[in-house]
């Protein structure tokens, strides 16, 4: 088996902003392994700085991975060995996850979603589409330009929420929104205070990750109890080991492959999030479309989706699944098997 990865520049469409800061292009490590019976797995690391992660620790990761303890007919074998190696790292964790996935299905003739025992509901799944952090002017712009998505989700979490907002619904004044705070809102009493106006607005759907992961697990509950809308965990929902607190703190989740190491993880945490009483979302980071169509396959699982990070980029290198006005379609994938992903004009 051999592992093969690099580097790609994700070049955004316009700046994106969030509470913890802005960037101009995501960097990214794709990957591909080829196994021992010469089918190929495509796999992708977004990694995540909140959590200490960057490209140079997916790639000093992946160069102490032993290609020959991975197994595309053995992936619960495979991440075990890959445990062993870092308690951490899930993103590259996730890159690896996703190769062997991607070849499993391929090997098989099957796609992963199929693979499952999920399948994929053609023109049901829909996907908010992401407004970072901006002045009002730019705010307007952007919604502007995302008229064909039916739900928006606003970045949110600095002192002009407010002006956000109320820009955004200057021109879209009835469309369903999401509002993810990225742990912006610092006390529990300036987080309700902008949960209530929020819910004022009728069309809000959700508020993600308010308030800090750190916070006291018993101002959460405070404002979990108080709260006129549902909250969603985001940095503090993880894997599935984090369902407990998530139940007692949440009314939902934000499961993301690049946190629980990949489409098995994600797969686990959605199943635990789900017995627990609690909604459950799939979001992303800014990814191609190795991950984004990755966590498609998932989609049943899923009260709601935020599978756009491939929407905001401009030089993705890969086609797989495709969100024509934001609902998720494997119609036109170029591949069959497996995440039903491609390099972009290969065949």
């Amino acid at each position: 088996m051999e592992i093969i990865s690099r580097r790609v520049d994700l070049e955004l469409v316009r700046t994106w902003t969030i509470a913890r800061g802005s960037a101009e292009s995501i960097p990214v490590v794709v990957t591909e392994i080829t196994t021992c019976e010469g089918v190929r797995g495509l796999g992708e690391a977004s990694p995540i700085s909140r959590y200490g992660e960057s490209v140079e620790t997916v790639e000093n990761f992946l160069r102490r991975v032993d290609p020959a303890r991975l197994s595309c007919r053995d992936i619960a074998g495979s991440m075990t060995y890959l445990n062993t190696l870092s308690p951490h790292d899930m993103a590259a964790k996730c890159a690896v996850n996703l190769a062997l996935v991607d070849a499993a299905g391929r090997d098989a003739k099957q796609a992963v979603y199929d693979q499952l025992g999920l399948g994929f509901r053609e023109g049901v799944h829909v996907t908010s589409f992401s407004i970072g952090i901006d002045s009002p002017a730019v705010i307007r712009e952007k919604v502007l330009a995302a008229a064909e998505y039916p739900v928006l989700k606003l970045k949110v979490g600095v002192p002009d929420d407010h002006l956000m907002v109320s820009a955004l619904r200057e021109v879209a004044p009835k469309k369903p929104i999401r509002v993810d705070a990225n742990e912006g809102w610092l006390t529990k009493e300036e987080a309700l205070k902008r949960i209530e106006w929020l819910a004022a607005d009728g069309k809000v759907q959700f508020v993600e990750q308010p308030m800090p992961a750190k916070t006291p697990v018993v101002d959460l509950v405070w404002l979990k109890e108080r709260s006129p809308l549902p909250l969603f965990a985001d940095e503090s929902y993880h894997t599935a080991a984090d369902v407990e607190h998530c139940a007692q703190c949440f009314h939902g989740v934000n499961v993301k492959l690049a946190k629980t190491a990949g489409v098995t993880g994600a797969f686990e945490a959605l199943k635990a999030a789900r017995a627990k009483g609690l909604k459950t979302m799939i979001g992303c980071m800014i990814e191609t479309s190795v991950l984004i169509s990755a966590a498609a396959h998932l989609s049943e699982l899923a009260d709601h989706l935020d599978l756009d990070g491939n929407l905001l980029i401009k030089n993705d290198p890969y086609a797989g699944v495709t969100a024509p006005r934001g609902v998720l379609s494997f119609a036109s994938a170029p591949e069959t098997s497996g995440l039903r992903v491609r390099v972009r004009n290969s065949r």
